[in-house]
């Protein structure tokens, strides 16, 4: 997959293509099922599958105060679009001077670098300065464009509607089965570990400290969690602490993952921890040995889990 990273006016032509738009964050089941059908429509009509997000988050310029915690790292988001299927990420740099833009001159500018034959979007995306463009926009800008433009709705398994909002609101309540049923898959930390206070070492459980790469942490407690990397020979069980670590008036969040036997040495090696379900939550214990006994029946607890099954 080729990576642009141009604004608006600098973009090579591309064009004719099948074209989605979008942020993307978390690149949830209803983004993926957009993003694959876009790439079936490419091969159908043998044109390049094409899709164009923003970096940063529009928030992030227009409504600081309000930026959402993210999912995703970018190239997470890159390596989501690859799989998918696209054969052109087109990151637009978001700027103050690009939110001004009209939502006709947005499309304009599209339209004369990429030439799309069609536009596969979420019916509520909304584009354009003051989010002013929606989709009776983009559909009547495609009659006269000759661009075929198809709303997609976005539903989740419940039937309710399909957000990185839900995802994270679920990721806040320590959901994380919830957040994995709107992803379509688990939901992942990466990132490099990191020397931490080893309290974990002398408890006899030694962690992994996590220096996570994302925005957004599942609510604090202890989780079971399916653990991958480079340095391991194998995606393993383990056990996840977020929090403060109470018992030791803590007072900044660490994730912390307890490998249940690898006795090797990770600092300075990349993870990416994915969270099955939630043991429960953090709280102080009394001391060391109160503690090390919970541990303990967490392990226990954490080995045996297993996901549930749909009923047929």
């Amino acid at each position: 997959m080729k990576v642009w990273r141009h604004t608006l006016d600098c973009a090579p032509c591309e064009g004719p293509c099948i074209l989605t738009l979008g942020n993307f964050d978390g690149v949830h089941a209803g983004h993926r099922s957009v993003l694959e059908l876009a790439g079936l429509r490419a091969r159908a009509r043998g044109v390049p599958a094409v899709v164009v997000t923003f970096d940063p988050h529009p928030a992030m310029i227009v409504a600081p105060e309000r930026r959402p915690k993210l999912l995703m790292t970018l190239p997470q988001r890159l390596d989501a679009f690859a799989a998918a299927g696209m054969d052109l990420a087109w990151i637009i740099p978001f700027s103050r001077a690009f939110s001004e833009l009209s939502p006709l001159a947005f499309l304009q500018g599209l339209h004369q670098v990429l030439k799309p034959m069609e536009l596969h979007v979420g019916k509520g995306f909304r584009f354009g300065k003051d989010r002013a463009g929606d989709l009776a926009t983009l559909e009547a800008w495609g009659r006269d464009a000759g661009c075929d433009v198809h709303g997609h709705a976005l539903r989740a398994p419940d039937g309710g509607y399909l957000s990185s909002t839900r995802i994270r609101q679920a990721l806040d309540a320590g959901d994380v089965e919830a957040a994995a049923a709107l992803l379509g898959h688990p939901y992942a930390l990466s990132g490099v570990v990191v020397e931490g206070e080893r309290r974990g070492r002398h408890l006899g459980f030694p962690t992994a400290n996590l220096a996570w790469e994302q925005e957004q942490l599942p609510a604090n407690g202890v989780y079971v969690t399916e653990v991958r990397g480079a340095h391991l020979p194998q995606p393993m069980r383990g056990l996840t602490n977020v929090g403060t670590k109470p018992t030791f008036q803590g007072f900044n969040r660490t994730v912390e993952t307890h490998l249940p036997g690898f006795a090797g040495d990770l600092y300075g090696c990349h993870l990416e921890v994915q969270f099955l379900h939630r043991l429960r939550g953090e709280r102080a214990f009394a001391g060391m040995d109160a503690l090390r006994e919970q541990i303990t029946k967490d392990v226990s607890e954490g080995l045996a889990w297993q996901p549930s099954t749909e009923k047929n």
